[in-house]
């Protein structure tokens, strides 16, 4: 890639975390591409849809989620781990506005930019719960797609106004439902 167009990626996508911070995942295009100083074809080049543009600013955090999971199943009790790991991926959510409706579609859409980090984080938390639910730790009637509804369920809960305030007791509640007492 060119200089200058490596530049103007780079640009876009600093632009863009910025713009989805404040407005979320439904940021107009036409704003990253204002603020970012290049035209919308620009941007078009570099990130043809707005799920491209959200996979290479997702990816690097999704990737993370399942390095993460990968150590904490080497590292920590089966239980341990799936919780930690849990609250991770619903901080990380909270950290882009709305994203979490763009990955609950994308996980089960193999021509979605995002489906192959989604796919990877919800394979993750599977095999986190599986793992909990062979020590007996965890309900035996959940399923890694239980686990990624119940995910994207608070992520978009916690994602509201009036429950973000209660976000640490919601993540509290939903894992005390996923491990047995």
């Amino acid at each position: 890639m060119r200089a200058d167009a490596q530049k103007n990626r780079n640009q876009i996508l600093t632009v863009a975390r910025d713009v989805v911070a404040e407005h979320g995942a439904e940021a107009s295009m036409r704003d990253i591409a204002r603020r970012a100083g290049v035209g919308l074809a620009t941007l078009l080049r570099h990130f043809s849809t707005r799920e491209a543009l959200f996979e290479a600013l997702l990816c690097t955090h999704l990737d993370t989620l399942t390095r993460k999971a990968d150590e904490l199943e080497s590292s920590a009790s089966a239980d341990e781990a799936l919780l930690t790991w849990f609250r991770e991926l619903v901080a990380f959510t909270r950290s882009y506005r709305g994203v979490v409706a763009m990955m609950a579609a994308a996980h089960a859409n193999p021509d979605s930019a995002l489906y192959a980090s989604c796919a990877a984080v919800h394979s993750a938390g599977a095999r986190l719960l599986q793992r909990a639910q062979d020590e007996g730790t965890a309900r035996a009637d959940m399923t890694g797609d239980d686990l990624f509804a119940l995910i994207t369920a608070l992520g978009w809960t916690v994602d509201q106004p009036s429950f973000a305030p209660r976000a640490d007791h919601l993540v509290k509640l939903m894992t005390s439902a996923i491990l047995k007492s």
